[in-house]
Protein backbone atom coordinates (compact mmCIF):
# COMPACT_ATOMS: atom_id res chain seq x y z
CA UNK A 1 0.00 0.00 0.00
CA UNK A 2 0.93 3.13 -0.66
CA UNK A 3 1.11 6.25 1.86
CA UNK A 4 -1.36 9.27 1.04
CA UNK A 5 0.51 12.09 1.82
CA UNK A 6 -0.68 14.53 4.19
CA UNK A 7 -2.62 18.11 2.81
CA UNK A 8 -0.36 20.46 4.20
CA UNK A 9 -3.37 23.13 4.11
CA UNK A 10 -4.88 21.11 6.81
CA UNK A 11 -1.95 19.94 9.45
CA UNK A 12 -0.08 23.32 9.58
CA UNK A 13 -1.76 25.32 12.50
CA UNK A 14 -3.85 23.02 13.63
CA UNK A 15 -2.14 21.77 16.89
CA UNK A 16 -2.87 22.78 20.16
CA UNK A 17 -5.93 24.21 18.98
CA UNK A 18 -8.24 22.35 20.87
CA UNK A 19 -7.12 23.07 24.33
CA UNK A 20 -8.65 26.23 24.51
CA UNK A 21 -11.80 24.70 23.43
CA UNK A 22 -11.57 21.96 26.28
CA UNK A 23 -11.04 24.55 28.40
CA UNK A 24 -13.60 26.62 27.61
CA UNK A 25 -15.96 23.95 27.80
CA UNK A 26 -14.66 22.51 31.17
CA UNK A 27 -15.38 25.83 32.64
CA UNK A 28 -18.94 26.10 31.34
CA UNK A 29 -19.87 22.73 32.55
CA UNK A 30 -18.25 23.82 36.11
CA UNK A 31 -20.46 26.56 35.88
CA UNK A 32 -23.70 24.75 35.10
CA UNK A 33 -23.16 22.22 37.27
CA UNK A 34 -22.48 24.69 40.49
CA UNK A 35 -25.34 26.51 39.49
CA UNK A 36 -27.82 23.86 39.74
CA UNK A 37 -26.41 22.63 42.92
CA UNK A 38 -27.30 26.19 44.29
CA UNK A 39 -30.88 26.16 42.50
CA UNK A 40 -31.55 22.46 44.23
CA UNK A 41 -30.01 23.86 47.38
CA UNK A 42 -32.55 26.23 47.17
CA UNK A 43 -35.48 24.54 46.20
CA UNK A 44 -34.88 21.85 48.88
CA UNK A 45 -34.58 24.59 51.62
CA UNK A 46 -37.81 26.40 50.02
CA UNK A 47 -39.71 22.83 50.61
CA UNK A 48 -38.24 22.47 54.25
CA UNK A 49 -39.32 25.84 55.37
CA UNK A 50 -42.93 25.21 53.60
CA UNK A 51 -42.83 21.71 55.81
CA UNK A 52 -42.46 23.31 58.76
CA UNK A 53 -44.67 26.40 58.50
CA UNK A 54 -47.54 23.25 57.45
CA UNK A 55 -47.01 21.80 60.92
CA UNK A 56 -47.11 25.06 62.52
CA UNK A 57 -50.42 26.18 60.55
CA UNK A 58 -51.87 22.43 61.93
CA UNK A 59 -51.14 23.19 65.56
CA UNK A 60 -52.06 27.04 65.32
CA UNK A 61 -55.70 25.28 63.79
CA UNK A 62 -55.83 23.08 67.08
CA UNK A 63 -55.06 25.53 69.15
CA UNK A 64 -58.93 25.80 70.81
CA UNK A 65 -60.66 25.17 74.06
CA UNK A 66 -63.68 22.98 74.27
CA UNK A 67 -65.21 26.00 75.77
CA UNK A 68 -64.74 27.20 71.76
CA UNK A 69 -66.47 25.05 70.26
CA UNK A 70 -69.95 26.58 68.84
CA UNK A 71 -72.40 24.74 67.59
CA UNK A 72 -73.73 26.08 64.28
CA UNK A 73 -76.33 24.75 61.30
CA UNK A 74 -73.73 22.91 59.71
CA UNK A 75 -72.18 21.28 62.52
CA UNK A 76 -69.55 22.01 65.91
CA UNK A 77 -67.29 24.83 64.96
CA UNK A 78 -64.37 25.65 66.58
CA UNK A 79 -63.74 29.48 67.02
CA UNK A 80 -60.03 30.26 67.08
CA UNK A 81 -58.54 33.08 68.99
CA UNK A 82 -55.30 35.03 67.30
CA UNK A 83 -53.25 34.72 70.80
CA UNK A 84 -53.50 31.10 70.96
CA UNK A 85 -52.86 30.74 67.42
CA UNK A 86 -49.54 32.24 67.91
CA UNK A 87 -48.58 30.69 71.46
CA UNK A 88 -49.45 27.09 69.58
CA UNK A 89 -46.72 28.05 66.58
CA UNK A 90 -44.20 29.18 68.71
CA UNK A 91 -44.59 25.66 70.68
CA UNK A 92 -44.67 23.89 68.16
CA UNK A 93 -41.08 25.49 66.89
CA UNK A 94 -39.40 25.51 69.66
CA UNK A 95 -39.94 21.18 69.85
CA UNK A 96 -39.82 21.16 66.08
CA UNK A 97 -36.48 20.30 64.60
CA UNK A 98 -35.34 23.33 62.60
CA UNK A 99 -31.93 23.57 60.88
CA UNK A 100 -33.23 26.35 59.15
CA UNK A 101 -31.36 29.72 59.22
CA UNK A 102 -32.57 33.01 60.52
CA UNK A 103 -35.84 31.12 61.30
CA UNK A 104 -38.67 33.69 61.90
CA UNK A 105 -42.52 33.79 62.48
CA UNK A 106 -43.72 36.66 60.05
CA UNK A 107 -47.20 36.00 61.14
CA UNK A 108 -49.52 33.97 63.16
CA UNK A 109 -53.20 34.47 63.18
CA UNK A 110 -56.90 33.65 62.68
CA UNK A 111 -58.37 36.13 60.16
CA UNK A 112 -61.93 34.51 60.00
CA UNK A 113 -61.54 32.88 63.60
CA UNK A 114 -61.92 29.47 61.95
CA UNK A 115 -58.59 28.97 59.76
CA UNK A 116 -54.90 29.47 60.74
CA UNK A 117 -52.49 31.05 59.03
CA UNK A 118 -48.77 31.25 59.49
CA UNK A 119 -45.97 32.84 57.23
CA UNK A 120 -42.16 31.92 58.50
CA UNK A 121 -39.49 32.92 56.78
CA UNK A 122 -35.86 32.21 56.75
CA UNK A 123 -32.52 32.62 55.19
CA UNK A 124 -31.01 30.22 52.54
CA UNK A 125 -27.16 30.71 51.88
CA UNK A 126 -25.49 28.14 49.01
CA UNK A 127 -23.83 25.54 49.60
CA UNK A 128 -20.96 26.64 47.48
CA UNK A 129 -19.41 29.97 47.25
CA UNK A 130 -19.57 31.09 43.77
CA UNK A 131 -19.55 34.26 41.79
CA UNK A 132 -23.02 33.05 39.96
CA UNK A 133 -25.29 33.12 43.06
CA UNK A 134 -25.76 35.91 45.49
CA UNK A 135 -24.52 34.85 48.90
CA UNK A 136 -28.22 34.27 50.30
CA UNK A 137 -31.52 35.01 49.47
CA UNK A 138 -34.49 35.25 52.13
CA UNK A 139 -37.07 32.86 52.04
CA UNK A 140 -40.78 33.43 52.81
CA UNK A 141 -43.64 31.02 53.01
CA UNK A 142 -47.35 30.73 54.24
CA UNK A 143 -49.54 27.96 54.97
CA UNK A 144 -53.32 27.97 56.10
CA UNK A 145 -55.23 24.74 57.92
CA UNK A 146 -58.59 24.39 59.28
CA UNK A 147 -60.06 22.53 61.83
CA UNK A 148 -62.83 20.57 61.10
CA UNK A 149 -64.99 18.33 62.67
CA UNK A 150 -66.73 15.26 61.25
Amino acid sequence: MRDRPRDARFSRGEEGSILPLTIFYGFLSLVLILLVVAATSLYLERKRLFTLADGAALAGAEAFALDDVALGSGGPRPRLRSPAVAAAVRGYLAAAPGGIDSLAVERAVTTDGRSATVELSGYWRPPVLTVFVPTGLRIEVTAVARSVFF
